[in-house]
């Protein structure tokens, strides 16, 4: 699996995905399990979403001359 989960946008479905499952958790709620799926791709920096469509949130390596 090819990183295509940028540093930004990373750590916005990281925080996205605890406070999901945090207000699940407060209300007693099975709605925060939804929370995984930001959070899951968050920490493994690939979102499947992005497969079809060729996007990448990541900086592209520095070339070398």
């Amino acid at each position: 699996m090819k990183p295509n989960v940028g540093g930004l946008d990373r750590a916005f479905r990281i925080v996205l995905g605890l406070v999901v499952i945090g207000v699940g958790v407060y209300f007693k709620s099975w709605w925060g399990a939804l929370g995984l799926m930001p959070l899951l791709t968050g920490l493994l920096r690939w979102c499947p979403v992005y497969l079809p469509f060729g996007t990448t949130t990541c900086t592209p390596p520095p070339k070398h001359a």
